[in-house]
């Protein structure tokens, strides 16, 4: 592995404003603002948008798809299989 070809890969901290929820990780990110964690040391922190905490599909308030309903409006637009002229 040559030196100097990749990136440097440490502790970050990535906090979500949204949910106020943040975790310690390791990564290549680099970022010129600090934050003092739990443990007492300061790290790099990273502001994400989204993270497990606010996303809807961890969340469980994702939107479900009424899939009944398309197969109606489908059939009331095209009509049902089986009654096409080509039936």
């Amino acid at each position: 592995m040559q030196q100097g070809e990749h990136p440097d890969y440490g502790p970050v901290v990535f906090r979500d404003k949204s949910a106020g929820y943040a975790f310690l990780t390791r990564s290549t990110a680099h970022s010129d603002q600090t934050i003092e964690w739990d443990d007492g040391r300061t790290y790099p922190v990273v502001d994400v948008e989204i993270s497990s905490e606010s996303h809807p599909f961890y969340t469980g308030k994702a939107r479900t798809v009424d899939a009944k309903g398309r197969i109606a409006r489908f059939e009331q637009r095209y009509g049902k299989p089986g009654q096409g002229p080509d039936a």
